[in-house]
This record gives structure tokens, C-alpha cells and sequence, in this order.
């Protein structure tokens, strides 16, 4: 198995407190690692400045220098790096998703998120120091497939796809000893992570392969007469009346006409998952860690996001049992949330 070089790096919060749920937090870039850091993040992740991660936007992302430079500054403040490298390399860009590996290990990251199986036997034989994590993208979502993972890579925490209920997340822990990771707030992916091809109908480009569900040359914007709309590679994906909120163009979360029904959400309405009523649940289950999707979003929300998220899990790890989601805690994220809408996503079944 894979023993980490620095898992037990020191905290400057109650390590009793600290030990039992992670705060992991997105980086897009060192203002945004700054940030996390500095408002109470446990981890950050980040990715380098290629389509070795799967938030490969131009502008963001990590180079060299910048990846030295956030690693000292969250070492020294004792907290973790986490390097996304979760995207499938084929034919030439193995070599990539290797190299991406060497140069998370020389930076001294923590640990590296991989959805990859080359990647991840590469890893464990090459830097067998070097801890590993399934990535979301892995879709690794019952304990038959972490405990595989494990017994072939000795991966030590999965980041599990956004499709479980609690109950079975819970299912899982208990059959498991890998750490498990969940996403707590932010964009709600409605696939099946590491298996979406559908941007790739459009652009030519998969998401799990290239980085983006909508990469940047594909998008353009234009001022109708009809309203603002929004295509991706001549596609209209939607359009928007004056003083209305545009989100990013993907098609999952684009408006159609579908048969009779015109111009709604014909697959998934543009929400943020916010899990922050069930944290003394997911405690109490044995989650390890809550992540903050984002990394493509700016310094300011992550630091806004970050903070309201310590003090959540602070409050509820000094008394679960009278954890009560604050309306001030509410009404800073729904300045930030998708839509201006909040979902428990998968998490809620009422039905089961």
C-alpha cells in the first residue's frame, strides 16, 4: 500500500476537531490556493496548465512556478495539496499524464487525484511515497470498485460521483476502508462522471479526454435582437432577455424546444448542490472530506464559499446534535449558486 509522505503535516485549528472532516477546496489559481488557505480550507486541489486535468480553461490552472509557490504557502501554514490529473490520456498524451505525475510528486504535492488505471500503476511504481486518490472521474460508485482500486494501486480516498444517495454512500464506508470524499457545494454535474461524451457531439471534444464539457474556442456569445444568446461550436444552446443571468454554455444545462415544450431545461436546470443541512449526517456516516467544486470560478467566491463551509463544519463538529444551518450561511451562497438555486441532488431520494 501507499504511504503518504506528508499526511500528517501540523493544523493550526483543534487537530481532534481537524482529524474527523476535511475541508478540501478548489484552486484555479495561487490568488485562488491564497484564499482557500487563508479562510480555513484543510486541502486544496489544483491542476497544471494542460489537459492532464479536467478543468483545463484558459487562464487557469498551475505552472511551475506557481504550483512551488502555493505549495510553500499552504505547507507552511499546515495545510494540503491535492493534484488533480483526472483526465484519460490516449496515444501520445500518456506521456503527459506521466510526466504530470513526476511533477506533482517534485512539487512535494500531497497526493494526486487520477481517474486513469496506467496512470495510477505508473504512480504507485514510480513515486511509491506518493499518495493516491480516485478522482470523481473515475465513477467509481459501489465498494466492489474502490475496494479493486485498492488492492491494484492502493488508492487511499475516492471523490465519489455526484449520483448516490446517502444511504448508499453510507453502504459504501461501511464496506470500506478507503477514506471516502464528497462533493458538498457547487455546479451539479448531471452525468455520470468519466463516462460523458455528449459535449464531444458537438465540439468534437470529450470532456474526460480534453479537459472541458465546453472547451473556450467553441464558445460564442451574441447580442440578438431576440435576446443575448449563446452558442457552442454554431450550436444555440440558449438565449437570454435583457437583465437575466447567463450561465456558462454546456449542453446539459442548455434550454430547447423538445416536441410540444419549448425553451426549458430539457435535461437539467442550471443549480448548485448544497449539502450543508446533511453535514451532521454525513459526519455521522463516516464521510472524510467535503469538497467545494470550483476551480473555475474566481478568488472571491472561493474564499466566500470557503469560509462559510468552516464554519459549518467547525459548528457542527463542536455539537452535531444541535447543528442548525445558519440563514447567514444560506444567503452568502446563494449569491454565488448556479441559477440562484439550491438542490440536495442525488443525496435526497424521498421516494426510497
Amino acid at each position: 500500500m501507499n504511504i503518504a509522505n506528508q499526511n500528517a503535516l501540523p493544523s493550526s485549528r483543534d487537530s481532534s476537531h481537524h482529524a474527523q472532516m476535511e475541508l478540501v477546496c478548489p484552486a484555479g489559481s495561487l490568488p485562488a490556493l491564497k484564499a482557500a488557505v487563508d479562510n480555513g480550507a484543510d486541502c486544496v486541489y489544483l491542476g497544471f496548465r494542460d489537459t492532464t486535468n479536467a478543468r483545463a480553461f484558459a487562464g487557469l490552472n498551475f505552472d511551475d512556478t506557481a504550483i512551488a509557490k502555493g505549495v510553500d504557502y499552504a505547507h507552511a501554514r499546515g495545510r494540503k495539496v491535492f493534484v488533480a490529473i483526472n483526465t484519460y490520456p490516449k496515444g501520445a498524451s500518456v506521456q503527459a499524464g506521466q510526466a504530470a505525475v513526476d511533477r506533482a510528486a517534485g512539487h512535494g504535492a500531497n497526493a494526486v487525484i487520477l481517474a486513469d488505471a496506467g496512470l495510477m500503476r505508473y504512480a504507485m511504481t514510480k513515486h511509491p511515497q506518493l499518495r493516491l486518490h480516485l478522482s470523481v472521474q473515475g465513477s467509481a460508485t459501489n465498494y466492489e470498485a474502490v475496494n479493486f482500486y485498492r488492492e491494484h494501486f492502493g488508492i487511499q480516498r475516492v471523490v465519489l460521483p455526484r449520483v448516490l444517495s446517502l444511504e448508499q454512500v453510507g453502504q459504501l464506508i461501511d464496506r470500506s476502508p478507503v477514506e471516502v470524499e464528497v462533493f458538498g457545494f457547487g455546479s451539479l454535474c448531471v452525468m455520470v462522471e468519466g463516462r460523458c461524451a455528449l459535449s464531444s457531439y458537438v465540439t468534437g471534444e470529450a470532456p474526460n479526454t480534453n479537459g472541458v464539457c465546453s472547451p473556450p474556442k467553441a464558445v460564442r456569445w451574441e447580442e440578438t435582437a431576440l435576446g443575448r444568446e449563446s452558442r457552442l461550436n454554431g450550436v444555440l444552446i440558449d438565449r437570454y432577455a435583457p437583465g437575466e443571468n447567463a450561465g456558462y454554455p454546456t449542453l446539459c444545462k442548455g434550454r430547447f424546444d423538445v416536441g410540444d415544450e419549448k425553451n426549458y431545461y430539457a435535461i437539467e436546470e442550471p443549480t448548485s448542490l448544497n449539502t450543508l443541512e446533511l453535514l451532521p449526517r454525513l459526519l455521522e456516516i463516516g464521510v472524510r472530506a467535503i469538497k467545494i467544486e470550483g476551480r473555475q470560478r474566481s478568488p472571491a467566491y472561493v474564499a466566500n464559499v470557503t469560509r462559510v463551509w468552516r464554519e459549518a463544519i467547525d459548528s457542527c463538529l463542536r455539537d452535531a446534535a444541535a447543528y442548525t444551518t445558519r440563514a447567514s450561511w444560506t444567503q452568502e451562497l446563494d449569491k454565488v449558486a448556479e441559477g440562484q438555486q439550491h438542490t440536495l441532488g442525488a443525496y435526497h431520494r424521498p421516494w426510497k
